[in-house]
């Protein structure tokens, strides 16, 4: 069962975003990248309150995502895509993102916190962040 409504467009959607984003960290990072966009919709706190559908989270201004300004984002998402965003959308789970609502690829290594929120780990190139209970009691 989703934890999220999601048509396939919004499937299509969510898996151009998490290829453009994290094709190069592999199957792992491109779901991790999933766990982010599907909590983003579910949990109404944060940055993120009243975003309820993929296309408000995959576009929001700001605190959207960089790969939908890139070309690449814009590909034609691939059937093993689709597959790995159904996976999110029914409710899989991937640490260090199982809880993010943030990632990012920083030059060095990752901050403990980043905009106040505990980092929960690393994949990769990406650093997470899942926010602490009292920001978002809901996640």
């Amino acid at each position: 069962m989703a934890v999220i409504r999601a048509t396939d467009k919004d499937v299509d959607m969510l898996a151009r975003l998490m290829r453009a984003e994290a094709e190069g960290e592999g199957k792992q990072g491109m779901l991790m990248v999933g766990n982010v966009g599907v909590n983003r919709v579910r949990f109404d706190c944060l940055d993120f309150k009243n975003i309820r559908t993929m296309q408000q989270m995959v576009f929001q201004s700001p605190g959207g995502f960089e790969a939908t300004t890139k070309p690449y984002f814009f590909l034609r998402a691939r059937e093993q895509d689709k597959a790995l965003a159904r996976r999110v959308i029914a409710g899989e789970r991937f640490h260090p993102a199982s809880r993010s609502l943030w990632f990012f690829e920083p030059p060095g290594a990752c901050p403990a916190t980043w905009y106040n929120q505990p980092n929960t780990g690393r994949f990769k190139a990406h650093c997470f962040f899942s926010p602490i209970a009292a920001n978002c009691p809901n996640i």
